[in-house]
């Protein structure tokens, strides 16, 4: 890998990422400061933390930037189910659809951590 940009992780979560900023787009427009932020900057962490730790120079520096990653992903996955019931009616299959993203780039993460413990 020459960079973070080759590794599927990454490139699933620029996608989530979009995907979560059109969710937001249609919440309410009293949610701007309130679940919306907090779902946008959760997501933008998981890319962010995978490329923050891919540039460093120790794998052990990496590892717990892909940890602070999955706790990001974590986070967001709890704001989304609060979203999912807060607003029922507000996108339901995109909230479903971005939870099982969320799902997939968690489990690429665990693996992506194990095998660079190896």
């Amino acid at each position: 890998m020459n960079s973070y940009k080759d590794l599927k992780v990454w490139q699933k979560s620029i996608d989530l990422v979009c995907n979560v900023y059109n969710l937001c787009a249609k919440l309410p427009s009293d949610e701007k400061y309130g679940i919306s932020s907090q779902m946008k900057r959760s997501s933008v962490s998981i890319p962010s933390n995978i490329a923050e730790g891919f540039m460093r120079y120790h794998k052990a520096e990496y590892i717990q930037f892909l940890h602070i990653s999955r706790s990001s992903s974590a986070e967001l996955d709890t704001q989304l189910t609060i979203c999912q019931r807060v607003f029922p009616d507000r996108e339901p299959k995109l909230v479903t659809q971005l939870l099982i993203d969320n799902a997939e780039i968690m489990m690429m993460l665990n693996g992506l951590i194990k095998s660079l413990k190896k």
